[in-house]
Order: C-alpha cells, then structure tokens, then sequence
C-alpha cells in the first residue's frame, strides 16, 4: 500500500494521558510530535483531532444537561490541542489551532481553505471544539472534518491495535481483523465508532485506518500504509 497524500489523525485523549489516564503524558505527546514532523518532511499534509476524554466524560454525569456537558467537552479539545500544538511548536512545526466557533485570540475560526493552506505550507492544523454543536461526537467531527479537507483516510490511533470479533482484554484468543468493511461495522454495530460517524464515512467512502499509538512508529507506519492496524473499507 502506498503512503498517502493527506491525512488526518485522530488521538485519544486517554491515550495522550498514558498511563495516568488524566491529564497529559508529555513523553507520549513528544513522541506524536516527532513522528508527525517526520510525515510533514517526507510531504505528507497533517491535521488532526484530539479527543477530551483524559478531561471530560460528560456523559457519565447525571446531574448536568447533555447539551452543557458536551459543551464542557467541546472545551476539553480546545485545551488539548492548544496544549498538544506547543509541543508540536518546540520542536519546529508550524501549527494553528482552528475550531468552529469563535475563541477570541487562542483559535482560528475554522475554513477549509485557512486550514489546506496552512497544510500545503507544511503546517499541521489541529481541528478543535468538534463540530461546535452538542449531540455530535469528536469521532463525527473527525469524519466530517476528513470528507471536507479531501484527506485520502483518517488514521485512528488508540489504546487498542485494532479491530477484533470480541474484546481482546477478556478473550486472549480473540481475532484481529486486518481490513473489515464500514457496512458490516454499521450493520453489527460493533461500536468502534459512533454510528452517526460510521454512516458519514460509509455515505462519503472515507476510509479509518485504526491501529494501536503504543506500536513505534506507528503513526509513521500508518500514513506510510504499512500499519498492523486494522483498515475499515468502504467500496462501491
């Protein structure tokens, strides 16, 4: 498989937290850092979405609003992008911040054309605040930014190394797929994304490359399409 042109590159928030599982390993985001400088060198354009889970898991909480808590995690993105983009910046990438909803000085609202050309330039956008509306998850937002920015596949990087028939935590002989096609992943609702995100990405033939961020190199491997992650299809 050859390497791609355009990427975009969702992380976890709890895989940035490491260990910890809250707040930010700076070893782990380091080594993103590296990696994705690696892959602006070599010419790949880069942007990339974080999740807010090593902040907020609103939808655990039973006393605040859904609309409020997905507020909160909407902000939790911000934060970690913001945070994530200086590491990025210590050690030579040019980076912006974009969301889709005004953050005084700290963002850019977010355009495609702002953020391609900040890609061509050999920038790396990080795409923060989700899709700015409640009842969407990052996950949805990662497919929707992807469909709108023309990226060849969304690199999904997890704790997990990919997708398996049943959970490789419980069952040690659980089986990994190498590829598995969007509809049997809708149709079984195997929940390795959303559903909302599943439809996007299968109706817009967006393909999800998932694999595990531990792996050396991974993210290098992955954009180079030579990842032992599992490739989500989607064909005619």
């Amino acid at each position: 498989m050859k390497a791609f042109d355009r990427v975009l590159l969702k992380l976890s928030g709890e895989a940035l937290a490491g260990e910890k599982k809250t707040g930010f390993d700076e070893a782990t985001c380091m080594a993103v850092a590296k990696q994705v400088k690696q892959l602006v060198e070599q010419g790949i354009e880069v942007s990339i979405v974080i999740g807010g889970g090593n902040f907020w898991r609103g939808r655990t909480s039973e006393t605040i609003d859904r609309t409020k808590a997905d507020q909160i995690g909407m902000l939790a993105t911000v934060m970690n992008c913001i945070y994530v983009s200086e590491i990025f910046r210590h050690i030579g990438l040019r980076t912006d911040v974009f969301t889709p909803f005004t953050c005084g000085s700290m963002t850019q609202l977010f355009s495609k054309d702002s953020v391609t050309n900040l890609m061509k330039q050999g920038g790396v956008a990080f795409l923060a605040g989700g899709t700015g509306h409640p009842y969407f998850s990052t996950d949805t937002a990662t497919v929707l930014r992807a469909v709108e920015l023309d990226c060849d596949t969304i690199l999904m990087a997890r704790a997990v190394d990919g997708v398996y028939d049943s959970d490789p935590k419980l069952n040690p002989n659980a089986k990994k797929f190498d590829t598995i096609p969007m509809q049997e992943v809708l149709d079984k609702k195997l929940g390795i994304i959303d559903l909302t995100a599943t439809v996007l990405a299968l109706d817009n033939k967006m393909p999800i490359l998932l694999f595990g961020l531990a792996e050396e190199d991974s993210i290098i491997k992955a954009a180079q399409g030579k990842s032992n992650g599992t490739t989500i299809t989607v064909v005619d």
